[in-house]
């Protein structure tokens, strides 16, 4: 990502492109990393489940990679297993800064919303940063199959690259169009989608 001191908002007309389904080359699964931190804490589902509020068949789903996790779900199951949001969802990386070009990004997964509806696709932007705190996402959205609202710990600051974003935060109803953005605390209840069939954010998130 830029250097510079302040977010540039030239940046991000170089990250705009659907993400094709020839690009959906997934890297390794979400529910493989979680099983494998579980496993070497010596954790059971029942001990993730209780501090989640998650019910252990969603989580043994999610470890058998039959549910692919949204992201609030992930940031509360990296804080259940004393896990960095980041790692779950691309990786520890290995290095100081990262330079990703576009051609290169990789899609990390491509979540299902209740009833087996795709909700998003998104990749990440900066996988190789080691002990980052932020995760960078270019994400795609579908409009949402359902109207559950979302809260967990973070922060997190989107902007649209392509089409009509509905943002509904503290129970008030934002329509974002291309070159607007938002930053809320995570804990609010909210929910993001296209308004239409779908649109092109950069989200950066912090799990907190």
């Amino acid at each position: 990502m830029s250097k510079t001191p302040h977010i540039n908002v030239d940046y991000f007309e170089n990250l705009t492109g659907k993400i094709s389904e020839q690009e959906q080359t997934s890297v390794e699964q979400i529910g493989d990393k979680i099983k494998s931190i579980r496993n070497k804490k010596k954790l059971g589902l029942s001990d993730v489940a209780k501090s989640t509020g998650f019910d252990e068949k969603f989580l043994e789903d999610i470890e058998n990679n039959k549910v692919q996790p949204q992201l609030g779900t992930i940031i509360k199951l990296s804080k259940a297993l004393d896990s960095g949001f980041s790692n779950l969802i691309s990786g520890e990386g290995d290095k100081l800064y990262s330079i990703i070009r576009k051609e290169d990004q990789e899609t990390v997964t491509h979540p299902a919303a209740k009833g087996g509806k795709q909700a998003y696709i998104y990749k990440s932007l900066a996988p190789e940063v080691k002990g980052r705190s932020m995760e960078a996402l270019k994400i795609e959205l579908y409009k949402p199959s359902d109207s559950e609202m979302k809260e967990h710990s973070g922060e997190e600051f989107i902007y649209v690259l392509e089409g009509d974003v509905e943002l509904i935060i503290d129970g008030k109803t934002f329509e974002l169009n291309p070159g607007d953005s938002a930053y809320y605390s995570s804990t609010m209840p909210h929910l993001i989608g296209a308004k239409k069939e779908k649109a092109l954010i950069i989200a950066v998130m912090y799990g907190g």
